[in-house]
């Protein structure tokens, strides 16, 4: 029988994208194919997961988290260290972030906030998230501080 695991079973830690990529490149496809199917169920089409990994790969810029249980990665994320375009200030901007949903149990919020502590030791002053998969994901974000700053919204052009 296999036990239920505990949040102190997982292991976070910052990986070198390119040698992660292999593993995680299963975990980014649920991912991307969970965001399409919420985003086509509210009638807007994205294409297909095609991920531009010359520019993942070689920036420098980007810190690929990762979260493991028994060293099988079951969660990820991808934040792009930057400065803000109108006053310069060190920030943080989301590309992704992602837990399999069988390891939904809390781990997410522990991750989120292990994410935020290695940005402000960054020198971050800010970090932006945009929620795009699961909306109640916006919960969990509030609850650990985040704040509601905008509204994304997305135009789709139509095809002729």
């Amino acid at each position: 029988m296999k036990r239920e695991a505990s949040l102190s079973d997982y292991a976070i830690s910052i990986e070198n994208f390119s040698e992660a990529w292999p593993e995680l490149e299963p975990l980014c496809r649920a991912h991307y194919g969970e965001m399409q199917t919420r985003m086509a169920a509210e009638g807007m089409k994205i294409g297909d997961f095609n991920p531009r990994l010359n520019v993942y790969g070689g920036a420098g810029h980007l810190l690929c988290f990762v979260v493991r249980i028994d060293g099988e990665a079951v969660g990820y994320a991808f934040i792009w260290l930057t400065q803000d375009m109108h006053n310069s200030e060190p920030i943080a901007q989301e590309d992704t972030i992602y837990m399999r949903p069988d390891h939904r149990n809390g781990v997410g919020r522990r991750f989120t906030k292990h994410i935020l502590a290695e940005l402000k030791t960054r020198g971050c002053v800010r970090a932006h998230v945009t929620i795009a998969t699961d909306l109640r994901v916006a919960a969990m974000c509030e609850r650990v501080g985040f704040k509601r700053s905008a509204i994304a919204m997305t135009y789709f052009f139509q095809e002729t």
